[in-house]
């Protein structure tokens, strides 16, 4: 393998090696993490990861026109990441059921919210 850099992490040192053998190594079910072997063998498992989780995530990416945050400092990028959460998910709302119905939920009371949804 070849040798990239070395890095310190809580208190440790740490050599970064890798190579693109992998795939012809003989001895990659020693290396290959836990979560990796797992796909590799119910490459299923992978498939329905792509369908159902990354889907979103690509989404809200496109919509925010960039690969990057617009606000600097973690906590005013949360705040950011959580409203582009905030619109994807209303935009998957009003696609399920309809505006009229997500208007009327909000209008009514908290009780009754679940009986409009599950009757529109």
């Amino acid at each position: 393998m070849k040798y990239y850099f070395t890095n310190r992490e809580k208190g440790l040192t740490l050599k970064r090696y890798w190579t693109n053998a992998c795939g012809t190594c003989g001895v990659k079910d020693q290396c290959a993490t836990r979560i990796q072997r797992r796909l590799e063998d119910n490459t299923q498992a992978m498939r329905t990861r792509r369908e159902t989780v990354e889907h979103p995530f690509g989404t809200i990416k496109a919509r925010m026109g960039a690969a990057h945050f617009l606000m600097k400092r973690v906590k005013n990028a949360a705040t950011e990441m959580a409203l582009h959460v905030l619109a994807y998910n209303l935009t998957r709302v009003m696609n399920n059921i309809g505006i009229k119905p997500l208007i009327a939920a909000k209008r009514c009371q908290p009780e009754r919210q679940q009986q409009i949804i599950c009757d529109a």
